[in-house]
């Protein structure tokens, strides 16, 4: 069955049971990576649809299943990320599968790896180019509330710095992202300007 009707009180549960307000800066907190994960969701869908379509050169294709696979596997983690901060019982938490710097490195790789074929920014970047780009900026603006939600929760919980860290990095790799896929598609840039 779907529904329970436990949360027809505007109360939800934490891992290990605890029953919290549904605006709990806890749940806010995991609600928004949540809703993060959906946006990476539909942007791994779109590149996937990129990575499969034969008009489109073999190296282009390529690209962006390496990107899909990155984007899947980002959404793994971010999963994990939630977990952890819907736990608030220290033995629980200990059981649940977690970040490991490793997780970090690895996104600083690819990272480097696509900025290093990008053109050095001289401007702001204004979201857009192609549907794809944006998306990926939707997502780097979901994540960055995430970030604050999750920093803001940390001022009153202990919670791992790594988890921060993690969130910071996810939102990196969608704003480089962002513009590898118009570098991919061979579409220009928006960038800001005073006039």
């Amino acid at each position: 069955m779907v529904y329970t009707r436990t949360g027809d009180n505007g109360t939800t549960s934490l891992v290990g049971g605890k029953r919290v307000k549904k605006y709990d800066t806890r749940v806010v907190a995991y609600g928004t990576v949540d809703e993060l994960n959906s946006h990476i969701g539909l942007l791994a869908e779109m590149i996937a649809l990129k990575k499969n379509d034969i008009k489109i050169d073999f190296d282009i294709r390529e690209q962006f299943a390496s990107s899909f696979l990155q984007l899947k596997r980002i959404q793994n983690n971010l999963f994990v990320l939630q977990t952890l901060l819907a736990t608030e019982n220290d033995e629980t938490y200990k059981k649940l599968p977690q970040l490991k710097e490793e997780t970090v490195s690895e996104m600083e790789k690819w990272i480097d790896q696509m900025d290093a074929k990008l053109p050095k920014l001289s401007s702001f970047v204004i979201p857009g180019g192609s549907i794809e780009s944006a998306q990926a900026h939707v997502a780097r603006t979901v994540c960055r509330r995430g970030e604050r939600e999750i920093v803001k929760l940390s001022e009153k919980e202990n919670i791992d710095p790594l988890l921060i860290k993690f969130i910071n990095r996810t939102s990196d790799y969608l704003f480089v992202l962002s513009r590898y896929i118009l570098l991919l598609e061979k579409k220009k840039e928006n960038f800001w300007s005073a006039e």
